[in-house]
């Protein structure tokens, strides 16, 4: 059952995981920006337009005063109690030759107690925030309460270095998923999580847990939609990488959106198909551009209209 909190307002989708500064390390010095996987999915929905609320952990510093009023340049509105913390978190990426990531981490996780007074379409959860303690839990509670009332979704984005040992690890992520509706991870997760599992077959191993559509990402490969009686092949977009920063995120924003309009039961072949290729047009529109900048609606419709008309 969910309770009500009197402050809390109702959305459209409710994000609910980690914010934090993150810090590019580059070889001509260092930029510090908004990060975190959920708080950059949220962003991403607010850039669409849509009305989306974050459940996240901040400090009363300055780096919660710079996260704040990014997410406010999207309209995202923040949930009352996510600002808890002694300190806000954060994540230093060190950029590579070929544009990719690695991070380094200084994050503390812990959400307030929180209730919904009314439930949103989607609630969303994702990536450190589902795996560490002390918050971990408190996610859990939120899903379970929405199972069965709102679609529920989730990105693991696994980062190996704090989610701890691998087989709690992905007991975790299975436990999460049994609660969801759609499970979306990149191949690196899927290799992560299952290295005994052939990649072809983690769709399969995780639609069996009870989610109804599995979406495999795989870079310039492009994309996977699963359901237990349909698959389809999404082609990569051909971009110029400025860095990778933000587009799995992108992703997920570009799904959700879609996700809002179709829902998640019986989906046909050509609405999988158009849900995977609007999200990936969203990544390759954010690969472009340095940093977690995720596309307005207005870029995403003219790029997926340009690859219809190719």
């Amino acid at each position: 059952m969910i309770t009500t909190n009197p402050q809390s307002g109702s959305h459209d989708v409710l994000v609910i995981g980690e914010a934090l500064i993150d810090i590019v390390s580059t070889t001509e010095g260092s930029v510090a920006h908004p990060g975190g996987s959920p708080a950059n999915v949220a962003f991403g929905l607010g850039r669409l337009g849509v009305d989306v609320s974050l459940l996240t952990a901040l400090g009363d510093d300055e780096f919660g005063e710079q996260i704040q009023n990014h997410l406010s340049t999207a309209n995202v509105k923040l949930q009352p109690g996510s600002v808890n913390l002694q300190r806000t978190a954060s994540a230093t990426a060190v950029l590579l030759a070929d544009g990719s990531a690695r991070y380094e981490f200084d994050i503390h996780w812990e959400l307030a107690r929180h209730t919904l007074e009314t439930v949103p379409k989607i609630v969303h959860a994702g990536s450190i925030a589902t795996f560490l303690q002390p918050g971990v839990e408190a996610v859990a509670q939120l899903l379970a309460q929405a199972k069965g009332q709102a679609l529920v979704t989730y990105d693991p984005n696994i980062r190996p270095a704090l989610v701890g040992e691998h087989v709690q690890a992905r007991a975790t992520f299975e436990r999460t998923a049994a609660l969801c509706d759609v499970v979306k991870l990149s191949d690196e997760d899927a290799a992560w999580l299952y290295p005994d599992v052939e990649l072809a077959q983690v769709a399969s191993t995780i639609l069996e847990l009870g989610p109804r559509i599995v979406v495999l990402t795989r870079g310039a490969d492009g994309a996977t939609l699963s359901t237990l009686t349909d698959q389809v092949q999404i082609p990569a977009v051909r971009s110029e990488v400025a860095d990778t920063i933000g587009a799995g995120d992108s992703f997920m924003s570009a799904l959700i959106y879609g996700l809002l309009g179709y829902g998640s039961a019986d989906l046909s072949s050509v609405q999988l198909e158009q849900l995977g290729r609007s999200a990936v047009a969203a990544g390759a529109l954010t690969v472009r551009r340095p940093g977690a900048m995720p596309p307005t609606l207005e870029e995403l419709n003219t790029l997926s209209n340009e690859l219809e008309v190719a």
